[in-house]
């Protein structure tokens, strides 16, 4: 299974020409998103979603057939989640679940964190080492082997990896659009919840959306109750059923004190 959910559309025809070489079957493609920050300085085909489905629908084998776009929206505030999928069969029985976390109106003090001292003599490496630890995004999953990568002179992306269990994080710090996203593949020895409320906790930030797609009804509560123990309440709860991937759970969080 091929599931695409955090790479650039552009990439889609290598993997696709990679997965062959390698004879591999494509069960199924998944892309999901929020909505862009700045959405008119997009490249094509990220340019609208009706052009990324378009782009979509051109570059995945014909056998892929079921398919549907969706957009699910917040009821209260702008952020809306895209979803399109495909997949060779309706309904799978062994997808995964997945929790996609993102973040918008970080703590300022925390998003200090993501910048690099000027001439710090370190590299993206060595860097993103120090802000794992510094920040607390090791103690996510201490189980995880961490690749970590700091960008200069602010930003941070890592990727995670425990058995079965993937995560990735991505880090644009600067004051007035900062955002921060907190993506894992969810598995059987970990608890989600609360690896959601660590993640959401190093960021500290007045907005937090959260999808999940494949979880159960308990995981999702559970989530919600994990994200609220932070001080912040659930706006917005809204879902939609996808082929090949399941059941989308969009919930939306906004701190007490900010208005809708």
């Amino acid at each position: 299974m091929l599931t695409l959910s955090i790479f650039l559309l552009k990439s889609v025809q290598p993997f696709i020409k990679h997965a062959r070489t390698l004879n591999l079957d494509i069960v199924a493609i998944r892309y999901t998103r929020g909505s862009f920050i700045f959405p008119q300085a997009q490249p094509y085909p990220h340019t609208s979603f009706h052009d990324e489905i378009v782009y979509l629908e051109d570059n995945i084998p014909d056998h892929l057939c079921y398919r549907k776009a969706s957009v699910i929206p917040s009821k209260l505030t702008s952020h809306s989640w895209h979803v399109f999928s495909a997949g060779a069969v309706e309904y799978s029985d062994d997808v995964p679940y997945t929790v996609e976390v993102c973040m918008t109106e970080l703590d300022q003090t925390l998003a200090r964190k993501f910048f690099r001292h000027p001439n710090d003599g370190k590299n993206g490496d060595s860097a993103g080492r120090e802000m794992t630890g510094l920040t607390g995004i090791n103690r996510i999953n201490p189980n995880a082997q961490i690749c970590d990568f700091a960008f200069d002179p602010c930003g941070y992306s890592m990727n995670g990896l425990d058995r079965d269990c993937y995560s990735t994080i991505h880090v644009t710090p600067e004051h007035g659009f900062s955002y921060a996203s907190f993506e894992c593949v969810g598995s059987m020895y970990n608890d989600m919840a609360e690896m959601v409320k660590k993640a959401v906790k190093v960021f500290g930030p007045a907005t937090v959306s959260v999808a999940t797609t494949n979880a159960s009804d308990d995981m999702c509560m559970r989530i919600k109750g994990a994200v609220e123990q932070l001080g912040m309440k659930c706006r917005s709860c809204s879902m939609d059923v996808v082929p090949a991937a399941g059941t989308v759970v969009f919930q939306t969080f906004t701190t007490r004190r900010k208005r809708i």
